[in-house]
């Protein structure tokens, strides 16, 4: 998709937007979530957000030109995996202070950088893979007093679990991220947004005989709100791509552990250690240094491609 390079501060605010949406639609599903069927919580987030999807596909016109897709299979690879990743985060953001939960989810785009080299075969220089490592060493702080309580409860500690289960869903949104960026090579992106939800929604419905529970009106309502969340959020976040090039709006995602420590301050009683505000800090640091030299790069491509003479 073009950027419009000329109203970068409109790809911002799109961009602040869509995190401040994301961040209601997990406080919406931790304050629900309790009790709830991991799978059941997926399929209402899922579900619901194709409806604000279909509408603004129809409403641009694209709505017909959207399903159509010349890679089934790999629009059902990227649903699997990716509503895998919604499950375990969602899990864990039931169990875990909301701010810790969104802290440790920065994991995936540093495993994303890993997994690219690896998968794709791109070139991540020693700058680059040092700020993976420094990163997932920001993550294990975070998490290691999660950790440790293994020691204490065993396995059915609710906490441990749910800080194993973020960092599985990172894992696997960076595999996620690997499948997108070969689905995009060919197809559309409203394409690949709306064939996400709808195998998502059906990937879910596979989890009915696993224990899905008669819900509250409240716990509904909350759900079916952070459907529609995550839909709207999703639009905002593609449109804010048309503004701005990616290396401008990607840093403004952190306001997201800001918004997630007021909320769940205030709602929760979530209140930050000291361990866990060091260890986000290095993930944060580690990310943006990624963020600039994936900028630095690709002013170093187009700088190289101005003085490549027509015959190659």
């Amino acid at each position: 998709m073009d950027a419009d390079v000329e109203s970068p501060m409109k790809g911002i605010v799109l961009k602040v937007l869509s995190v401040v949406v994301f961040v209601c639609m997990s406080t919406c599903i931790k304050a629900a979530g309790n009790g709830i069927a991991t799978g059941q919580i997926t399929f209402y987030r899922s579900a619901f957000a194709m409806v604000p999807i279909l509408v603004f596909l129809a409403c641009r016109g694209q709505l017909r030109d959207a399903f159509r897709t010349r890679n089934v299979s790999g629009h059902l690879a990227r649903g699997f995996v990716g509503i895998l990743s919604m499950s375990c985060g969602f899990y864990g953001l039931v169990h875990l202070p909301l701010p810790e939960a969104i802290a440790i989810g920065y994991a995936m785009p540093l495993l994303a950088v890993a997994f690219a080299a690896i998968f794709l075969g791109e070139i991540v220089r020693l700058y680059r893979w040092s700020a993976v490592v420094i990163g997932m060493v920001g993550v294990l702080i975070i998490t290691w007093p999660r950790l440790t309580l293994f020691e204490e409860g065993g396995f059915g500690s609710g906490e441990a679990l749910g800080a194993v289960a973020v960092l599985l869903s990172a894992t696997l949104g960076a595999i996620a991220m690997v499948l997108v960026r070969k689905l995009v090579q060919k197809e559309r992106t409203h394409t690949i947004v709306l064939y996400f939800s709808l195998s998502a929604s059906v990937y879910s419905l596979a989890t009915v005989p696993f224990g899905w529970v008669a819900m509250s009106w409240q716990a509904f309502f909350l759900l079916m709100l952070a459907g529609f969340c995550g839909g709207i959020a999703q639009i905002l976040l593609t449109e804010s791509y048309r503004h701005a090039d990616m290396s401008t709006i990607a840093p403004f995602e952190y306001t997201s552990i800001v918004l997630g420590m007021i909320i769940g301050y205030v709602l929760f009683g979530d209140v930050p250690t000291g361990t866990m505000l060091a260890g986000t800090a290095i993930v944060v640091g580690a990310g943006i240094f990624i963020i600039y030299r994936e900028h630095q790069l690709g002013l170093e491509r187009k700088g190289a491609r101005k003085h490549v003479t027509p015959q190659g």
